[in-house]
């Protein structure tokens, strides 16, 4: 099953993205924008940049999980992922968004 983004409306009514595995499981998230387009926007650069290696930006939290970031060629973060409790998770997690987004279909729950 392929992946696909949720694209929905948080408590605050700003507009956010998810993107989620075959699996149903949650691999990328979004910040808040406070206009469709601009979520929308969003989900185009995650899958014009799920691609390219150079655009994680790989990281480990104070409590010593790790978490990547997606950055578009601006340096913007696009996407946050969950907390992972090794590399290699997280290093799945990344492959998980490499093979998912680029034809991932948009599911509008807003």
């Amino acid at each position: 099953m392929a992946g696909k983004f949720e694209l929905y409306t948080d408590t605050a009514g700003e507009y956010r993205f998810r993107l989620k595995a075959g699996n149903g499981e949650n691999i990328l998230a979004s910040e808040g924008y406070k206009q469709k387009s601009s979520a929308e926007n969003g989900i185009e650069s995650v899958k014009k940049n799920a691609g390219d290696d150079a655009r994680y930006e790989r990281k480990e939290t104070a409590a010593g999980k790790h978490m990547f970031n997606l950055k578009a060629t601006n340096g913007q973060v696009i996407g946050t992922s969950q907390s992972y409790a090794s590399a290699s998770g997280r290093d799945n997690g990344i492959a998980s968004v490499q093979s998912n987004a680029p034809d991932a279909r948009v599911e509008d729950l807003s």
